[in-house]
């Protein structure tokens, strides 16, 4: 369960298994408050992941060049 701690300047302080972490504010849902429960959803962005691969491949072969 996540639930937000406290707000500290731009960050979100949320409590999780008895640990503190920060996240940015702009992460929060508008509207949420002091000792509401969130939801946090991690999904991978493969696009974005294929295009920083081709673009770390690229440097490297310019880098590495026989």
């Amino acid at each position: 369960m996540l639930v937000i701690d406290r707000f500290e300047g731009e960050y979100a302080l949320i409590e999780m298994n008895r640990k503190i972490f920060h996240i940015p504010k702009k992460l929060v849902p508008k509207g949420a408050k002091e000792g509401d429960v969130i939801d946090i959803a991690v999904t991978v962005d493969i696009e974005a992941t294929a295009k920083r691969k081709q673009q770390v491949d690229q440097l490297a072969r310019s880098l590495f060049k026989d």
